[in-house]
């Protein structure tokens, strides 16, 4: 496994994150356990996950099984360096009782502390914000975090679905104050079918020192070999992968995509994956496999080296916006 420094900090971390948002409503926890150790057997450090997975009634789950599974000790904690969520009601779903939800500093201090509990850890090493919070000014936002930090609960802050300007705004807001580092990380929606954050996103986290975590990057099974599995019955897309396939352009692009790679026989979700890291920005794309083959399979992408030929083709496929400003500019 290879590793890099996420964004502009000293914290080395692996080139592939291991999503953790099926544990629970599709895993259960004997095979997350199992999943876990795998990744850390396969050198895989970053794990994800969000205080409102496990989803409805059961929000909270996926951290309380990552938590059982640090219990068991054996260094699992500190090798790993673990990332959370804050923002989405954790309540029951409906409307939110007020400040149960969102970047207040009484609900981000509510979260952390629940959060903590769940994971049976007493720090976090990456606190994303889920969303952008409208309501909340910067400046009580990082109030909130240098207290965190200063306690030790915490030690950096990252964004997650954030649009460029707020990159931009809540790290001049951080530098402005002085004694915070300000966001380290973006996790945004981010594939070979999916590339508009190469207009704004990437080019603000690149100017800022944040690290860039793709999610979704086999875009929903999209880009998994979708079309192939349909035919030998494996699987039935999905999901955005079923609503994509529905309009016949995009038929006919994931055809040609899934040709291109049985050309160079390499799966498709491999080379989606190791697509993202050719690209310049990106930490890592969060991994969320079911089961140990997913696993697999994801660190079998790690290792892929494309070629030039192959990168070509891709980019002729799923053509980009070009670069920014200009892409949107004229």
């Amino acid at each position: 496994m290879k590793y890099t420094q996420l964004g502009r900090t000293g914290l080395k971390v692996s080139r592939l994150v291991l999503g953790t948002m099926n544990f629970g409503p599709q895993t259960d926890e004997t095979d997350s356990h199992a999943i876990m150790d795998a990744a850390l057997d396969a050198g895989i450090n970053f794990f994800d996950t969000a205080n409102v997975y496990g989803w409805g009634e059961n929000k909270g789950r996926t951290e309380s099984i990552i938590g059982t599974w640090f219990a068991k000790g054996g260094g699992r904690r500190d090798k790993v360096v673990l990332a959370t969520k804050v923002y989405g009601n954790m309540g029951a779903d409906g409307p939110a009782w007020p400040n149960h939800d969102k970047l207040s500093a009484v609900n981000i201090r509510r979260a952390v502390d629940a959060s903590l509990k769940r994971l049976q850890t007493d720090y976090i090493d990456v606190y994303q914000f889920h969303h952008i919070d409208r309501d909340t000014p910067f400046e009580e936002i990082w109030q909130a975090i240098d207290v965190l930090v200063q306690q030790g609960k915490i030690l950096y802050v990252g964004s997650s679905n954030f649009p460029g300007y707020k990159i931009a705004q809540a790290n001049e807001i951080a530098a402005r104050r002085g004694g915070t580092i300000g966001l380290v990380s973006e996790q945004c929606l981010y594939n070979l079918a999916e590339r508009r954050a190469e207009m704004e996103v990437i080019p603000a986290a690149q100017e800022y020192g944040l690290g860039v975590i793709p999610w979704s990057p086999l875009h929903g099974g999209l880009l998994g070999g979708v079309l192939k599995k349909e035919i030998e019955g494996k699987r039935r897309a999905s999901g955005r992968a079923a609503d994509a396939l529905a309009d016949p352009a995009t038929r006919a692009q994931i055809q040609s995509y899934e040709d291109l790679l049985d050309k160079h026989g390499i799966e498709p979700g491999e080379a989606a994956l190791a697509w993202l890291l050719t690209r310049p920005g990106v930490t890592g794309p969060i991994v969320g496999p079911r089961t140990a083959e997913q696993l697999a399979s994801a660190v079998r992408a790690s290792e892929l080296e494309l070629s030039a030929e192959l990168l070509t083709g891709l980019d002729e496929i799923f053509p980009g916006p070009g670069p920014s400003p200009e892409a949107f500019a004229w």
